[in-house]
């Protein structure tokens, strides 16, 4: 199993915050990787939020045929961060790992938002696929207002290897995994969090019924729905195809990944609707244990369970600041002083949504409803 830990507030924090968490909750994963996405920056970055910010790691030579690349497409690099590297013994470094904030191209400001984000995705493919053979170029994200950083190694000592106990970075809403290794090989496109078109999502768990949902995505004609290194991937395209390309509240997710049976789908007040929301998207029903947390473009953070609750998860803080994990104990370590009768479990039918800002925390129920837990 790997652990999980998000937190969402009011207030920058630093993503040590989120590593500690892990640190506490260190016999869920062997140390064989971390990942991190910050989104909502603050500090140096803060004022540079409708930039678009490419994320990732190059080889010297692949350093090169980025800048050659980013410039022939128009993208203006105007400021980057790179960590200040500590040796740290089992850690092995790469030549640069970056964020790096660009102005867009002169000729996208006749272009919307749509397009846009269109023109970042397929310069993110671009270069994922120019870097591919030989790993020079992995990028992990292309967004404005988000950064991206991964590297195989214990949680702890790469928050030492990326000096990040003194780094600038800082952001309101920190996703962060500490990896168990199923894979024969490591590679850093199968390492969580993952990220698509300010749409994210971590998973501990696995996902059986990884292919035909890969299939059916791939069917869909989007050209962001590739890669599959790891088979919890697929969440994150489900959560962005059911908002983003079907245009569906946040809610619907649950029910598309998790459905309910004929019986039960009785009792909902717009059945109609969430029976054909079953039958057309049955190829996304998962399938196995899992806890998956993410976000959406606006802010929201959410958790949810596999249909049987196999593994573990909860929710809890205090206004305005809001952590969710694996474990009880990495909660406790996110946010000491909160009030723990207010901690929320998420079972089978429950999806916990967290507003921008750790303002109020909902829990969506597929059989009851609406409840505010936390206000």
């Amino acid at each position: 199993m790997c652990r999980l830990s998000a937190i969402t507030a009011k207030d920058y924090f630093s993503p040590v915050e989120n590593i500690l968490t892990l640190e506490t909750m260190k016999e869920g994963h062997d140390g064989s990787g971390m990942g991190l996405i910050l989104k909502d920056l603050g500090g140096e970055f803060e004022a540079l939020k409708d930039k678009p910010v490419l994320s990732g790691i190059c080889s010297t030579g692949g350093l090169e045929m980025l800048d050659t690349y980013m410039d022939e497409a128009g993208f203006r690099l105007v400021h980057q961060w790179t960590p200040k590297i500590k040796p740290v013994r089992g850690i092995t470094a790469r030549d640069n790992y970056f964020a790096r904030f660009y102005d867009y191209p002169i000729s996208t400001k006749i272009l919307n938002n749509d397009e846009k984000e269109a023109l970042l995705l397929h310069t993110r493919l671009s270069l994922r696929k120019m870097g591919q053979e030989d790993e020079s170029i992995i990028v992990f994200s292309f967004y404005p207002d988000v950064i991206t950083l991964k590297e195989v190694g214990d949680p702890l000592e790469l928050c030492e290897f990326f000096g990040l106990d003194n780094s600038p970075l800082k952001a309101k809403i920190i996703f962060a995994q500490g990896r168990q290794n199923t894979n024969y090989a490591i590679n850093l496109y199968a390492c969580h969090p993952f990220f698509i078109q300010g749409f994210g999502s971590m998973t501990n768990g696995e996902n059986t019924a990884f292919v035909p949902i890969r299939e059916f995505l791939a069917s869909r004609g989007f050209p962001g729905y590739i890669g599959y290194n790891s088979d919890s991937e697929v969440f994150t395209h489900i959560l962005h195809y059911a908002a983003r390309g079907l245009s569906y509240p946040l809610y619907y997710y649950k029910d598309i990944i998790t459905p309910l049976k004929p019986a039960e789908i009785e009792s909902r007040s717009d059945k109609e609707f969430v029976g054909h929301l079953k039958k057309s998207l049955r190829p996304l029903c998962i399938d196995g244990p899992n806890c998956v947390i993410g976000f959406t473009p606006d802010g929201q953070c959410f958790m949810v369970q596999d249909s049987k609750k196999l593994r573990p998860g909860v929710v809890g803080g205090i206004k305005g600041k809001i952590s969710l994990v694996s474990e009880e104990c990495g909660l406790n370590r996110a946010v000491p002083g909160r009030d723990t009768e207010k901690d929320i479990f998420p079972m089978r039918y429950d999806m916990v949504i967290v507003s921008p800002g750790a303002e109020e925390v909902k829990v969506w129920n597929q059989l009851q409803g609406w409840t505010t837990t936390m206000n």
